[in-house]
């Protein structure tokens, strides 16, 4: 009888694990995994839909890539095109679950604006480290990005050793000199406030957001220094989106060189926004492996 249970288990693990590695979008060689953060993190309750995990076991190990998705993202429904190409230039990759409803624009406007010019950053600020008093959200300090991150690196480290995720970490917290930060629309911008506070390996700002300290202004914290040094920096967005001008403005505020910046343009298809063609169009793979660079 222990025999059979224990038989079961086993087939029941590796039927897991098949099911982990089964995603379509990435070449077989690749090795897929999605993570429950709950799994990582027993106090998690919200925003539990998996996390995605990809890299190539057979290539030189290299940076982690580590996205952010936009508002209403769905980890394991990111960019796999993109993902893919990221594994192909020698990067581990991340997309992280996390709550990313209301969004920042959702709650930063209007009267919560006109009260607080700093709105914008202490909303960041709380969903990003779960570290302030910032009562508009109701993010509870496990759920914080940066909290999570940390949560499943130490998960892998103990439960993936081919992936040997201990390299993005350092004192049990994440090593961003290994670490490329990016994201889409609200996840961008998230990426750019952790280069500003954290020297990252690199900054992959897709359509990152438009962020105000008031009414057709933009929100002061674009103007504060980088730790991350500006030629790491990179920024998209496409020329159809409604707020095109403002995210171009918030890249000049944040000093993104102009050869950084890519104004993408191609044709959208018919049904779908500018605002996301940017992370999915394939038709951009080659300015994907311009922003990427080499991972490894």
């Amino acid at each position: 009888m222990k025999f059979f249970f224990f038989s079961i288990l086993v087939l029941s693990s590796m039927f897991s694990v098949s099911l982990a590695q089964s995603y379509t979008g990435f070449p077989k060689k690749y090795k897929v995994l999605s993570i429950k953060p709950s799994d990582t993190d027993s106090k998690i309750t919200e925003a539990n839909t998996p996390h995605l995990v990809a890299y190539n076991p057979e290539a030189r190990q290299g940076k982690l890539l580590f996205f952010m998705p936009g508002t209403g993202g769905v980890a394991l429904k990111g960019p796999k095109k993109l993902f893919a190409t990221a594994v192909s230039q020698g990067y581990h990759v991340i997309n992280i679950s996390y709550i990313n409803r209301p969004a920042v624009a959702q709650i930063c406007r209007r009267e919560n604006l006109a009260k607080n010019s700093k709105c914008t950053s202490e909303f960041r600020t709380k969903r990003l480290y779960g570290n302030n008093d910032f009562s508009l959200i109701n993010d509870e300090p496990q759920d914080a990005i940066i909290s999570r991150l940390t949560k499943l690196l130490i998960y892998l480290s103990k439960t993936d050793k081919a992936g040997n995720w201990g390299v993005y970490l350092k004192d049990g917290k994440p090593k961003w000199s290994e670490i490329a930060v990016s994201g889409q629309s609200q996840g961008g911008g998230m990426a750019a406030f952790i280069a500003k506070e954290h020297l990252v390996a690199r900054v992959i700002d897709f359509s990152g957001g438009w962020d105000y300290a008031t009414k057709n202004k933009i929100a002061g914290w674009y103007f504060d220094k980088s730790v991350t040094p500006v030629n790491l920096w990179y920024g998209t967005y496409h020329v159809t989106e409604p707020k095109a001008k403002t995210i171009k403005e918030t890249y000049d505020a944040m000093e993104i060189p102009e050869n950084h910046i890519y104004p993408f343009n191609l044709p959208v298809p018919e049904g779908k926004k500018g605002h996301s063609n940017g992370v999915r169009n394939i038709g951009y793979v080659d300015q994907w492996i311009e922003l990427l660079g080499k991972g490894n």
